[in-house]
């Protein structure tokens, strides 16, 4: 099939949302989806349908099979980004499950990543690089990422901290929700003996800390950059 005249035009975050995909979720640079299929040969029978219809379009989602459900992301890679071609999969995609009665488990959609605070980000990037296995993300060196999807990603965040002064905690986890999501995952956070140390940048992210002082954020696309 021929590529229509926009689909090397990336779409920004707002735009994706406009697009009111019902299953799908923005997370992390790309549209994720899980399906309950409740059985492995009914997953693989769907995973077979969704193969024959983007071999149609020559556009192929990225998709890990488990015995319960079914795990899909879309990104057109050429672009480095979200693209109408990436939309209309969705939608097919959605159809498709929806005939199998197979509902979108929207709420359970995450992505891990780790952070590590930095004053000196180009020094250590190689380094990190190497020993992880991961690759400078296009147009972002602060972000190393896996292409194949199998290993959370390294942000290298700017920071103005004196690596000499009193100990703090570097590294942390992030966790990518979506929008919807994210009030409720801060207050199992809270409930399960979490603190909220600060929700200045909410719904950017949320930064929390164990009963230990340990901090983590939850955070979602929205009121990012």
């Amino acid at each position: 099939m021929s590529p229509e005249p926009d689909d090397k035009q990336t779409l920004t975050r707002n735009e994706v949302a406009g697009e009111l995909l019902g299953d799908w979720r923005y997370l992390a640079g790309k549209l994720h989806s899980r399906f309950a299929t409740g059985t492995f040969a009914a997953g693989v029978a769907l995973v077979d349908r969704i193969g024959a219809e983007a071999d149609k379009v020559d556009h192929h989602p990225d998709i890990d099979l488990r015995y319960t459900h079914v795990d899909i992301t879309l990104r057109s890679h050429d672009v480095g980004g979200i693209t109408r071609r990436d939309i209309r999969l969705a939608r097919v995609i959605s159809e498709i499950a929806d005939r199998a009665a197979h509902r979108a488990l929207t709420d359970e959609l995450q992505v891990i990543g780790l952070v590590l605070d930095t004053a000196e980000a180009d020094m250590i990037r190689p380094f990190w690089a190497a020993v992880l296995g991961l690759q400078p993300e296009d147009g972002l060196d602060r972000l190393l990422s896996d292409p194949d999807g199998h290993t959370p990603g390294l942000l290298l965040k700017q920071t103005d901290a004196d690596a000499d002064a009193e100990p703090w905690q570097r590294f942390h986890i992030n966790i990518d929700v979506p929008p919807d999501a994210a009030p409720e995952r801060v207050r199992k956070a809270l409930d399960a003996g979490g603190t909220l140390l600060s929700d200045e940048h909410a719904p950017a992210w949320w930064t929390l800390a164990d009963p230990q002082g340990n901090r983590a954020a939850i955070a979602t696309w929205e009121g990012r950059e």
